[in-house]
């Protein structure tokens, strides 16, 4: 009987020490993406009527934007400079407007900004204080009105085009 209790402990003593920890970490690194929709990586603001002159032109873009994005974030934009010239005569971007609104697949918890001036600057035109999962914007793009750019038109330039690119960035909030 002896010699049973002496080899259980020694079971019973072998079998615990042969428990071993794990130490398990979940490592979260941020990822963020900002897609524009490859069909409206082209905006046109087309005045062609007197109402079009006074009234601006205005286009919105559903789901122009995409995000993904691990926490908290802000979408940036800016124009790559101030002026948009075609033949020696100058448009100011900050005569365009942006509005920002939720698309089809909305964001929690965002911030949507409206009539945001085009600048050379970054200036932040959604923010949200959660991630996202492949989540839209919509973008509509707001041309002056007023006449603003009556004395823009170029002779023998049919139709005067002013270009601007633009610069969407995603960054952490």
């Amino acid at each position: 009987m002896k010699q049973f209790l002496l080899t259980a402990l020694a079971l019973v003593a072998f079998a615990t020490s042969k428990a071993q920890q794990v130490k398990l970490n979940v490592i979260l690194k941020p990822i963020q993406t900002l897609v524009v929709n490859d069909e409206q990586k082209t905006v046109n603001l087309e005045y062609s009527t007197t109402n079009d002159y006074l009234n601006g032109v205005g286009k919105t873009n559903q789901d122009h934007l995409t995000i993904y994005s691990t926490g908290g974030f802000q979408v940036k934009v800016k124009a790559n400079n101030a002026n948009m010239q075609l033949a020696g005569k100058t448009m100011a971007v900050n005569t365009v407007k942006l509005t920002a609104s939720a698309g089809s697949q909305a964001l929690s918890n965002a911030s949507y900004q409206s009539d945001l001036s085009l600048t050379a600057s970054e200036t932040t035109l959604v923010s949200s204080s959660n991630g996202a999962v492949n989540k839209n914007v919509s973008v509509k793009y707001q041309g002056a009105g007023a006449n603003a750019y009556i004395d823009n038109y170029v002779p023998n330039q049919n139709p005067s085009t002013y270009t601007a690119d633009l610069v969407y960035s995603i960054v952490s909030a």
